[in-house]
């Protein structure tokens, strides 16, 4: 991280310098002490000091063989309590048992576990897997811990697929069970599993750009994300085929709500119906190490355009001979086109707290159009280090990400964990976003 996280002398100063080094050698005692699989939470809390939500910690036991992994987790914690021993217990005590004690299976159906009161302790619970897809878990193995004071229940312990240890809320409602870390929730059924509501086929389209219009005069560009070049061709697609429909539509809305980013190539061919004026770009500086050219910048997709991918290759030459140095791969630039179209004669755009990274950088050339409004609420603040650069860690389970380029905006303009804020707030209870912009645009 100190050699090749773009943001690290930003981050660790004079000031705060020692306050880093007392938290980091307290965590390295804490990590020594803890197995190697108990170091995914401690990893976290000590990227969490650098407050940026392109760094990430992942796991992966795809290279490890089914009798390596059942071998690394087979001294977990595990109970005495066995399949046929929990189910004569839930006929026999049925009419004492606690409304949590049961059968329960997540929403994935990856997982089966037996809850059961605690012999050893009062008032709390343990969940123990009898049925898991995958080798890291085995029948026995204690899943979780639940406390109940005063009626309520309270998470104690939840161990992760790579049995590190969790901090998650809990919520019972009935015979449903919900976890979460305040982004994302997994719900757990006792003694059933609901359908899932939509197809994975339908759960994917919900990621690709959509257009319709909404009256005679407006029209809607959903964006929900950048993630996949699959997207570019997709927009590029949408904006040929309704070509005619945008020279008709005088009000555009392009709802940017949850597109966590990508790709920026996504929303170029974009620009020209909100541009009225010259825009400028985000210039940035990349951190120029070996490891970020060969993890990151050398790793050309093959499913671009040859005018791509010489730029691309051209990048990699120039990093090539500014090693080791903070280099401005991408100077400030002039958006200029030769026509302003007549129509939209206006733009909004939706943003909210999950407009994140690339989907920042539009709003921030958009908003430069005398055409363009903000409508929503704050961006995510994504924004000022990109480019995340993916690595393995020599303990092979886990994977870094962290971003190699900074924006040229730095120091004086930092956006991270502030966001863009919009031109018009969008009141909570608005519960369609959609409608309160077409509608207030009118007024």
């Amino acid at each position: 991280m100190k050699k090749n996280y773009a943001g690290y002398n930003d981050k660790v100063t004079v000031s705060n310098r020692n306050k880093f080094e007392v938290f980091t050698d307290s965590l390295l005692m804490e990590a020594g002490e803890a197995p190697p699989y108990q170091c995914f939470p401690i990893l976290k809390k000590w990227l969490s000091f650098f407050k940026d939500k392109h760094m990430s910690i992942s796991y992966d036991d795809s290279k490890f063989t089914k009798e390596q992994l059942i071998n690394y987790y087979a001294k977990e914690e595990k109970t005495d309590w066995t399949d046929s021993l929990f189910n004569s217990y839930l006929k026999k005590e049925q009419a004492d048992i606690d409304s949590l004690e049961g059968i329960w299976k997540d929403q994935a159906g990856y997982y089966q576990i037996g809850i059961v009161k605690d012999k050893n302790r009062k008032n709390e619970f343990i969940g123990f897997i009898i049925k898991a897809n995958g080798s890291t878990w085995g029948p026995q193995q204690v899943k979780l811990r639940i406390t109940k004071n005063r009626g309520q229940y309270r998470l104690k312990v939840f161990r992760a697929i790579d049995h590190s240890e969790n901090q998650l809320f809990l919520q019972k409602v009935k015979d449903t069970l919900t976890f979460g870390d305040g982004t994302v929730t997994s719900k757990w059924y006792k003694n059933f599993v609901p359908p899932p509501k939509v197809s994975s086929q339908t759960a994917n389209n919900e990621l690709f750009p959509k257009f319709k219009f909404l009256d005679d005069k407006t029209c809607l560009f959903q964006m929900p994300s950048y993630a996949s070049l699959d997207n570019v061709k997709v927009m590029d697609s949408l904006l040929k085929k309704n070509a005619l429909e945008l020279e008709k539509c005088e009000h555009l809305i392009i709802d940017l709500r949850n597109n966590y980013g990508g790709s920026v190539l996504s929303y170029d061919k974009l620009i020209p119906y909100l541009y009225a004026n010259p825009i400028l770009t985000e210039g940035g500086s990349v951190l120029a190490t070996e490891e970020n050219i060969r993890d990151y910048y050398s790793q050309i997709p093959s499913n671009i355009a040859d005018s791509m991918k010489t730029i691309f290759e051209k990048n990699v030459r120039e990093l090539k001979t500014h090693l080791n140095e903070i280099y401005p791969l991408y100077p400030v630039d002039t958006i200029t086109f030769s026509k302003v179209f007549k129509n939209p004669k206006s733009v909004s755009l939706i943003i909210n707290k999950n407009t994140a990274s690339a989907a920042e950088i539009f709003v921030l050339q958009a908003r430069q159009s005398t055409k363009v409004k903000l409508y929503g609420s704050n961006t995510s603040g994504a924004i000022d280090y990109l480019e995340v650069v993916r690595t393995k860690l020599p303990f092979g389970f886990y994977g870094l990400g962290y971003p190699a380029c900074k924006s040229l905006r730095l120091p004086e303009y930092p956006l991270d964990n502030i966001g863009i804020k919009p031109d018009v707030e969008i009141p909570v209870t608005v519960s369609d976003w959609i409608d309160f912009v077409r509608t207030y645009t009118k007024k």
